[in-house]
């Protein structure tokens, strides 16, 4: 007798179909699962025969079990078989009806007493069934809040192999599992750090704010302890707001990964990720046997922020150039081939001076503070829009009681000028930010006078600044113009940008 039930499987942040195929025969006891199944997969034969026996089911040992994993061409991973395996072996044994079977996805992990257990990757799985006409999912408890996200689909969590053969069986009737989607998703919309935390910094402050208006790259240069790590943490405070469909995205990268936390369903917020300089190339950019995605996929529509940049291994820095660029990641492997999204704001703080203090740094000569700045290739430089010197806080402000602006005030305002270059790029495929502009968009959308032209003119001979910061200036200018609701940009606007390019002056380390 051959069962078919359904369940799927994750392929990069999407998911496909599979057709779980059992065939019970009778004869001497074998079993034997098809379809390149991972060891995972293989080893789940003592998790089911257990789950069945403590379930007080008949595990039939008579039978000759063959189970095909199809389409047989994927290699299948992961212990999210195990229920549908089950749930076929029960149903060709005679001890659950099939009539469900064709309307439901299977998905679990089951533990040797038969409880399920949390798999990742449910989300895109519940998105793809839906496309697929299924009627609604069975899954663990823990995975029911992610899945009831999809608006339209039948969501029911079981605690045991038992109560899914009593909902087979019709046994039991209960209610699918729903949430309010729109109201989870402004629960869960909160930041932890705020801006009125940081006490001075308000040149840096500002960078930061024009940075998140414009999605520009930004770096931070300062000596330990000025406070780069501390502001970084509250930059995703002022960014816009996810919306439902980026949220949706990003949720899904986490889930894949399984990084959803326990009482969470949805990524609500903009995510921060902030690696060690320790981390290899692999878990920055992804990669593995299993191509799973790295902390620039984690870091999608929020911040990945680099402490420490000169200390971070050069071919790591180096492998993150093309993702920076298209905003996509492709890793590829002899059996696999996937893409993640990887739009995220770069950001990255690094001392001036291999010194620890202001007076440590001048025991460097020239040469040795130049040689710590090349860690840092020219091409990850010209991809950083803003750069800004951090400096130590004075005491006058940092004993300051005076509240200093909130994340909500500055967020308005970067929301405005978002606003504005949504508007100015509307019908401009891939183009939504003013970072985002290339050379042709920068000459339609920055045109400046003369007295713009000679400041520039100016900047760029008698400070030294290099050919790569022309660009940026002009794209700066033109966030620092919206910003004020400024149609033009002005001798102000570009006079201020240029403060924003510290890294390209001449001497600037001295």
């Amino acid at each position: 007798m051959i069962t078919e039930v359904f369940t799927a499987a994750t392929y990069g942040i999407d998911a496909y179909l599979i057709r779980v195929e059992i065939n019970l025969e009778q004869g001497v006891f074998y079993y034997n699962v098809v379809g390149l199944p991972d060891n995972a997969v293989k080893e789940s034969k003592e998790r089911i025969s257990s789950a069945i026996k403590n379930s007080l089911f008949v595990y039939p040992t008579n039978k000759k079990y063959i189970i095909n994993l199809s389409p047989a061409d994927i290699r299948k991973e992961g212990s999210s078989f195990d229920l549908p395996m089950a749930v076929g072996i029960l149903t060709g044994s005679l001890q659950a009806q099939s009539d469900k079977l064709k309307d439901y996805i299977f998905v679990g992990e089951l533990s040797l007493d038969g409880k399920l257990r949390k798999v990742p990757g449910i989300l895109p799985i519940a998105l793809e069934i839906k496309k697929k006409g299924f009627k609604g999912i069975i899954l663990p408890p823990d995975n029911a809040k992610e899945a009831a996200i999809v608006d339209g689909l039948d969501v029911y969590p079981f605690e045991t192999l038992r109560e899914v053969v009593s909902f087979l069986n019709s046994e039991v009737e209960i209610l699918p599992y729903k949430i309010n989607v729109k109201e989870l998703f402004e629960e869960e919309r909160h930041y932890i750090y705020d801006f009125a935390d940081v006490k001075g910094q308000a040149e840096v402050k500002r960078a930061m704010e024009v940075a998140a208006a414009g999605a520009h790259n930004i770096i931070m240069i300062g000596l330990p302890g000025s406070g780069k790590t501390m502001l970084a943490k509250r930059l995703p405070s002022i960014l816009p707001p996810l919306t439902l469909d980026e949220a949706l995205e990003t949720t899904k990268i986490h889930s894949i990964a399984g990084l959803i936390p326990p009482d969470t369903s949805v990524i609500a917020a903009r995510p921060y990720r902030s690696p060690h300089h320790t981390a290899s190339d692999v878990s920055i950019v992804g990669g593995g046997s299993n191509a799973k995605p790295g902390e620039i996929s984690f870091a999608h529509n929020g911040v990945l922020f680099l402490d420490e940049l000169t200390e971070f291994k050069r071919n790591v820095l180096e492998v993150m150039r093309q993702p920076l660029e298209d905003r996509v990641v492709t890793i590829s492997r002899s059996k696999v081939t996937v893409q993640y999204p990887c739009n995220f704001m770069f950001v990255a703080a690094m001392n001036p001076s291999p010194a620890g203090t202001a007076k440590e740094a001048e025991m460097y000569s020239d040469y040795e503070l130049q040689k710590h700045l090349s860690k840092i290739s020219g091409p990850i430089l010209d991809r950083i829009d803003i750069h800004i010197t951090v400096n130590p806080v004075k005491y006058d402000e940092l004993s300051s009681k005076t509240d200093a602006e909130k994340s909500d005030v500055i967020r308005e305002r970067v929301v405005r000028a978002r606003g504005l270059q949504l508007n100015r790029f509307r019908g401009m495929k891939g183009l939504y930010t003013n970072s985002q502009m290339q050379s042709k968009e920068i000459k339609e959308f920055c045109r400046i006078g003369a007295d713009s032209e000679n400041l520039m003119k100016m900047a760029i001979t008698k400070l030294g600044l290099s050919a790569r910061a022309y660009d940026r200036i002009l794209k700066v200018s033109r966030t620092i113009a919206d910003l004020t609701g400024e149609e033009n940009i002005t001798p102000a606007h570009i006079s201020e940008a240029i403060q924003y390019r510290s890294l390209d002056r001449t001497g600037w380390l001295t």
